[in-house]
């Protein structure tokens, strides 16, 4: 790996738990960066306070990392930038923003979702909204990554993935810590659909566990969901392997685990009693799980894969069917060959 290939500055579009996380992780490992702020009244916060009170609280920002409220401002002379902008309005972003990207700067999606109207995955989206000579620099970062623990410093393992290996290996410097530990890869399918369909999964593990169906239950989604992901990315030509790793299913078991998991909120509040729209209001960030939902369901129809518990999430979602009766489907499933 080159040395040479750390980046003295850094680009962050996006200024969310995630976005603000990598930021200061790039600027531990002293790198220049500018975060592009979206909402007008937090860009004043942050640089009023040095801290995102909205997204990432308690964790003091520090002056290497200059909030900026427009795209134009963070891109120029930057040489990587992060892309942490939500998998649905990712191809918009890029058709607005295309033509700023500095040539030669590696850019790393940090999505995890399906397009509705395309079924695109991020990747697949940068490779069409791109123009080529950009196609070499498309890079994706997906793992199990809290984005309050990798702002605490605590120990954690992504997966940097491109199709060519110099990209990879210059990403993989510039975020890799005494703590942070990244692995690179270049199964870019694999990895994208690894993180998009554990945001479904870990909404039916949260919904089991809003239900009390216990420890058993909630292990048996997560393996079961583990065969969904691998059925539907190898259908789409990725390698099974990568859903055995850190971008499938060690995301997998943090998503349906951990109680940060905005995902697993989703289903588990859903179980509950509460309405999808009142806990959509509630929450302040993203849980891609519910979009991504209805896109899995569309595209496991389109390529002809069963995922029955991907379509139990899909029916709570959009079809209003209730959590309890959705479980129960599944539950009264055919038993059958595990391996198949």
């Amino acid at each position: 790996m080159n040395e040479a290939a750390l980046p003295s500055t850094a680009a962050v579009l996006g200024a969310g738990s995630w976005g603000t996380a990598l930021a200061l992780l790039l600027a531990r490992n002293g790198i220049a960066v500018r975060l592009w702020v979206r909402e007008p009244e937090l860009l004043d916060q942050i640089r009023r306070t040095g801290e995102n009170q909205i997204f990432l609280p308690g964790v003091k920002l520090p002056t290497t990392i200059q909030a900026v409220g427009t795209v134009s401002e963070a891109l120029p002379r930057a040489e990587m930038i992060f892309l942490v902008v939500p998998s649905q309005y990712l191809r918009a972003f890029l058709e607005r923003h295309r033509n700023s990207f500095p040539a030669g700067a590696p850019i790393v999606c940090c999505a995890k979702g399906i397009e509705q109207e395309t079924l695109c995955t991020p990747d697949e989206i940068m490779l069409e909204e791109l123009p080529g000579k950009f196609h070499q620099q498309i890079c994706l970062l997906s793992g199990p990554s809290f984005a309050k623990e990798v702002a605490q410093d605590m120990p954690t393992n992504v997966t940097v993935a491109s199709l060519f290996a110099e990209t990879a290996e210059r990403v993989q410097r510039a975020v890799s810590t005494g703590r942070f530990r990244a692995y690179t890869g270049s199964d870019l399918t694999g990895v994208a659909l690894g993180g998009a369909v554990k945001n479904v999964i870990a909404i039916a593990a949260g919904g089991s566990d809003g239900l009390g169906l216990g420890n058993n239950a909630r292990a048996g989604l997560i393996t079961r969901g583990l065969a969904e992901m691998n059925r539907l990315a190898v259908r789409k030509g990725a390698n099974p392997l990568t859903l055995s790793g850190l971008s499938g299913i060690g995301d997998l078991v943090l998503t349906c685990t951990g109680d940060l998991s905005r995902n697993r909120q989703v289903g588990y509040r859903l179980a509950q009693g509460e309405s999808l729209a009142h806990i959509l209001e509630s929450m302040c960030m993203v849980a891609e799980g519910v979009d991504t939902a209805l896109s899995v369901h569309q595209l496991a129809q389109k390529l002809a894969v069963d995922l029955p518990i991907c379509d139990a999430v899909y029916r709570c979602l959009h079809n209003g069917e209730s959590v309890a009766s959705a479980m129960q489907s599944l539950l009264d499933r055919p038993v059958g060959a595990e391996i198949r």
